[in-house]
């Protein structure tokens, strides 16, 4: 990635921070964070990833909400934000690298016990 659209995603991912903590309390969605925006090497599609923690809603019913009612606003608002020359288009997809992180940990926590040498073994202790 170059600096340019590295640059660009940082600001477009600072821009989105109000947009959807306003939709977070719309919904009571609890905390909707940006995690990563990826854009194109030309700046037309900005790839954003989302996580959304807590709340009443599912993460795939505040995607869908966010694509079907709340993108055109965005992109309003990061125009109005960002300076560009052309803003964007928005595509939403949720991350699920923390559930992944999490599955992994329990995986190697069960696997753990199995692995580690007992006490006594450890010390070198022999007395």
């Amino acid at each position: 990635m170059s600096i340019r659209t590295e640059r660009v995603s940082g600001e477009i991912q600072k821009a989105l921070a109000s947009p959807l903590q306003r939709i977070a309390g719309e919904l009571s969605a609890g905390f909707i964070t940006v995690t990563e925006v990826r854009m194109s090497p030309d700046l037309q599609i900005a790839r954003v990833y989302v996580s959304v923690f807590g709340g009443r809603k599912t993460p795939a019913e505040v995607l869908k909400y966010i694509d079907d009612v709340e993108a055109g606003r965005i992109r309003h608002h990061i125009a109005k934000t960002v300076r560009l020359r052309y803003v964007p288009q928005l595509k939403f997809f949720i991350d699920d690298s923390l559930d992944r992180a999490q599955r992994i940990e329990a995986l190697l926590d069960s696997v753990k016990p199995f692995t580690e040498p007992p006490a006594e073994a450890a010390d070198g202790n022999n007395d």
